[in-house]
């Protein structure tokens, strides 16, 4: 690639692609704000119903689902404990929906059908975000068939079979029809994380080489510029002021090569946060025990892909040695891996375990895990890695990225 061809791609305006965590985001989000919308439809019609259910029921009810749909859009807008909530808000209206034959006291009072109904589809959104696919599929079509049943009932509006098999069955069509986009967009945008993953690593292969071989013809310049001279002028040296030049030459040429070896080829393109968390998740799904994964302000962060490299390799390496040397007989060792962005281009991760421990000081140089493969590794990409340890009270690793953020030292 010419030279003015490859400035230009290097620092051509990057352009993130849609991830999965943004697909689980927007979902939820629309979720959320349209469950306010829908609840806000029912509450003249909740009002009116609750003089027909038993004492302190309407209110009761009110509060559990109105809350659940307003926590909902709160946990969606907020990116927090999403799943939980909408798993939370889909049982308690299944749970609703089966006791609303026994919370009705008079059903000639209700006036038409149950004003649950129109919280179906928000119930079965809200399965689609928290359940697997499998359980997705059943509750869309357990929850409506059951309000199909409910609504042939007295304490469901005495219903003719007919209308009220439409109204089950256009519940479940539209909770299917959400359900379907969810799962295609999930797909597609897994696609997406997988295709960014492998691109990513062809790009660093290609830019690693492309800077190589920039380095290479560097530091073929600079051997024959000044290395070269250097042993020139000193075979030609002949008396003592010639001498004491060709010497000053030759440490002035061992300086510029080490300076050259000190600053090494450097990438400069940039990616998210969010993939170097779904690429530590992923290597988590190899290892035998579990780690308890936080992951805080990881939206809007942007690594170069020589520090993802350096963060990725690093934080694997810190869990592998945990999972070899933490685990101690007779105690259960508890493993914990935190993930925090910082500003917009630095990260900070601590794999943690309480297990054994151990003491800096004996640990011998020939342990090329620790000291090559986490902290050089870091200190070669610009950034630090920090073991903290003693016997009998765990072993932290704090890995940061770049050097000094967030007052991290070696």
């Amino acid at each position: 690639m010419p030279a003015a061809d490859w400035r230009m791609a290097r620092f051509a305006p990057h352009r993130t692609a849609v991830s999965s965590a943004q697909v689980e985001t927007v979902v939820a989000r629309a979720v959320g704000i349209f469950g306010l919308v829908f609840a806000a439809q029912t509450v003249p019609v909740a009002l009116e119903q609750s003089e027909a259910l038993a004492v302190g029921a309407g209110t009761t009810l009110m509060a559990l689902l109105y809350g659940g749909v307003v926590a909902l859009a709160v946990a969606s807008i907020g990116k927090v404990a999403v799943t939980g909530t909408a798993a939370a808000f889909a049982v308690l209206y299944a749970a609703a929906l089966a006791a609303w034959p026994l919370l009705v006291d008079d059903p000639a009072a209700l006036g038409g059908p149950p004003w649950l109904y129109y919280l179906a589809n928000v119930a079965t959104s809200a399965a689609a975000i928290a359940f697997p696919l499998a359980a997705s599929v059943a509750y869309t079509v357990l929850v409506p068939a059951w309000y199909g049943v409910l609504r042939a009932t007295a304490p469901g509006g005495q219903a003719d079979t007919l209308l009220a098999t439409l109204d089950a069955l256009y519940a479940m069509i539209l909770g299917f029809v959400v359900l379907i986009i969810i799962t295609m967009l999930r797909q597609a945008s897994r696609a997406v994380d997988g295709a960014q993953d492998a691109a990513l690593r062809r790009y660093d292969v290609a830019a690693r080489q492309h800077a190589n071989e920039i380095e290479r013809v560097r530091i073929d310049a600079l051997v024959h510029d000044s290395v070269l001279t250097t042993l020139l002028s000193a075979a030609a040296a002949e008396t003592p002021e010639e001498q004491r030049l060709a010497a000053r030459m030759a440490r002035d040429a061992v300086r510029r090569l080490d300076e050259a070896g000190a600053s090494g080829p450097r990438t400069v393109e940039s990616v998210g946060l969010t993939v170097l968390v779904r690429r530590i998740r992923a290597a988590l799904t190899t290892f035998a025990a579990p780690f308890t994964v936080r992951v805080v302000n990881a939206a809007g962060v942007e690594l170069t892909v020589e520090a993802i490299e350096a963060v990725y390799s690093a934080t694997v390496q810190a869990m592998v040695n945990s999972l070899q040397h933490a685990d101690e007989a007779g105690r259960t060792t508890r493993r914990e891996l935190r993930v925090r962005g910082v500003g917009t281009g630095g990260v900070v991760v601590e794999v943690a375990d309480n297990g054994r421990g151990f003491a800096l000081q004996d640990v011998p140089n020939e342990r090329l895990g620790l000291r090559v493969s986490i902290e050089e590794r870091m200190a070669g990409a610009g950034g630090t890695a920090v073991v903290t340890s003693w016997p009998g009270e765990g072993t932290t690793v704090t890995i940061a990225w770049p050097a000094g953020v967030d007052g991290a030292t070696t």
